[in-house]
């Protein structure tokens, strides 16, 4: 099951979980491109939370959404995925660092507030919390 959320203006929350058929991923994928079309500098929660091998059809399908795809890519600044499979958090820190525009950062599913916090703003890069800007004078 491939589930797309809004839960913002400018944010969408997947939650993958179990294996993809052909109508799942076309369902999911088109479900995709359709609340991303007014999002610009947006922000994406990828929860993986039971992953397993999409079908060949399903595959077939993502293949062809590709070039679509790609375009959504422009549509996000940054992207936190959940999981906790390290290979799959480790192919995702790799996406982020060769698709230039699109920072991608990695947390197990345990660390979701953590995650959430990052999306905000508010964990730099180093894990440290940015100062509150809002401090009395």
């Amino acid at each position: 099951m491939l589930k797309i959320s809004k839960s913002s203006a400018d944010r969408l929350d997947l939650e993958l979980s179990g294996a993809l058929d052909r109508e799942a991923m076309q369902a999911g994928l088109d479900d995709l491109i359709e609340q991303s079309k007014d999002i610009t500098h947006g922000k994406m929660l990828y929860k993986v939370l039971d992953f397993e091998m999409p079908t060949m059809g399903a595959l077939a399908v993502e293949l062809r959404q590709m070039p679509k795809l790609f375009g959504l890519i422009n549509k996000f600044d940054k992207c936190a995925v959940l999981s906790d499979v390290a290979w799959i958090r480790t192919v995702a820190e790799i996406e982020g660092a060769v698709i230039p525009s699109f920072e991608i950062k990695s947390f197990p599913l345990s660390a979701a507030a953590a995650a959430e916090h990052w999306l905000d703003g508010q964990i730099k890069e180093d894990g440290g919390e940015e100062a509150d800007e809002n401090f009395p004078v």
